[in-house]
């Protein structure tokens, strides 16, 4: 049976808070391919514990913990070519207590699920394939 030592690192680490979240998520989106994010244009980071009520119901979900990320805004399949005044920005939200949670459960580092979050959010703006998505995850890997 393996033993912790007293002096172990993890004696006094504290789960990722939000603005980590938001370092990691910065981290992840420059490791995209240069012509990746030139495409995807200015999209905002959020960073939230949880989605809110509205949200989990407008998608028909039972659990917070059920949504890892959440593109909000306007596809470029949905864009007309004149922008509309008044739009808000494309937005991409990371739910730090359901990726902490997958992350828990699961043998990723939270990078590469961080990553993978943001690749498949990013990946509804522009209407990609899985396996697009799986390319540009790839090419983003350290």
């Amino acid at each position: 049976m393996a033993t912790l030592d007293r002096g172990n690192r993890w004696t006094n680490l504290a789960a990722p808070s939000l603005d980590d979240f938001e370092i990691l998520a910065g981290e992840a989106y420059v490791r995209l391919p240069n012509n990746f994010r030139e495409l995807s244009g200015a999209i905002v980071f959020r960073i939230a514990d949880f989605p809110d009520d509205e949200v989990l119901e407008d998608l028909g979900l039972e659990s917070a913990y059920d949504l890892l990320g959440l593109f909000q805004g306007i596809g470029m399949s949905e864009a007309s070519s004149s922008p509309m005044t008044g739009q808000p920005p494309n937005q991409i939200w990371l739910y730090r207590r359901p990726i902490l949670d997958y992350w828990a459960e699961y043998e990723d580092s939270l990078g590469d699920i961080i990553t993978h979050v943001l690749v498949h959010e990013i990946g509804h703006h522009f209407g990609l394939s899985d396996s697009d998505m799986e390319h540009i995850e790839m090419a983003a890997a350290p």
